[in-house]
């Protein structure tokens, strides 16, 4: 199967708009470390069999998954929650494009809070945003308070997931920085990629350090030592123990396994991740 972009994972599992409440139960179910998967790096597997997929990342041993798209259960909230259980893992959140979430924050809130989880997190800037520089990106962090407090309205923590090129530098200070004066910390929080942070040449554990009152999240993700590349967490060149303590001091909800492209077999390379990432939070 032809590899996809997030944008189109997210797209072909989007949540209609119009979700009418349902109850829910507390994310962390069955849960006994706070570690979870965004399932975004099982996107090719997710395809094909999205049940089947889900039942060998429990096998695995994780505790809980982060979803990007629904698969065929997009629209039936009670019923994946259901299977869920079943599998005896927890949804510790949801990544959902800005538009979706601009169009009905409400709605995307609810459908994330009937699985059980309690965040939902925007996963890039738009690019509408990112070409209209720092007023852009101060734009974009404005925008984002209104969808946090309605998200907050249901019990759900909006958040922001970085990259890499929200570091570059505009009059003396990081476009991250000029976003985040926009932010309203008590609506809008952030899920920071460990990886992106580092290859905006910022080392983690002090960006972590810096904003621990700003972070729900963290992308936990390992970087090969010579070419970079991703890599199962804990290998290579990025201090995960460094990370995982300014976590721990930050309070962190989850911590969320990801790798955006694997060089082994996805599964493989996610019980890697697993393994190191419970030494490190046992």
């Amino acid at each position: 199967m032809n590899p996809v972009t997030r944008r189109q994972f997210l797209r072909a599992g989007a949540v209609g708009a119009g979700l009418a409440a349902m109850p829910f139960r507390a994310a962390e179910d069955g849960a006994k470390l706070p570690i979870s998967i965004q399932l975004y790096t099982l996107r090719n597997l997710m395809r094909q069999d999205f049940d089947g997929t889900l039942k060998k990342v429990a096998e695995l041993g994780y505790p809980a998954v982060e979803f990007a798209g629904y698969g065929a259960r997009s629209g039936k909230p009670k019923e994946l929650r259901a299977f869920l259980d079943d599998l005896g893992m927890a949804c510790s959140g949801a990544h959902e494009g800005f538009g979706g979430v601009q169009r009905n924050a409400t709605a995307r809130a609810e459908f994330i809070r009937t699985l059980g989880g309690k965040h939902l997190t925007v996963p890039s800037l738009p690019k509408e945003f990112r070409d209209g520089g720092k007023d852009g990106y101060r734009t974009f962090g404005d925008k984002m308070n209104a969808l946090g407090q309605a998200a907050a309205k249901v019990g759900c923590t909006l958040s922001y997931h970085n990259h890499a090129f929200e570091f570059r530098q505009v009059e003396g200070k990081s476009l991250f920085e000029w976003m985040l004066g926009e932010m309203d910390p008590k609506l809008v929080k952030l899920e920071v990629d460990v990886y992106w942070v580092k290859k905006g040449g910022v080392e983690p554990a002090e960006f972590i350090a810096e904003h621990g009152d700003r972070i729900a999240l963290l992308h936990m993700k390992g970087m090969a030592k010579e070419s970079g590349r991703f890599a199962p967490v804990g290998t290579g060149s990025m201090d995960t123990a460094a990370i995982v303590a300014a976590g721990k001091e930050a309070k962190c909800d989850w911590y969320v396994v990801e790798q955006d492209r694997c060089w082994q077999p996805e599964l493989d390379a996610v019980k890697i991740s697993l393994g190191n990432l419970k030494t490190l939070l046992a």
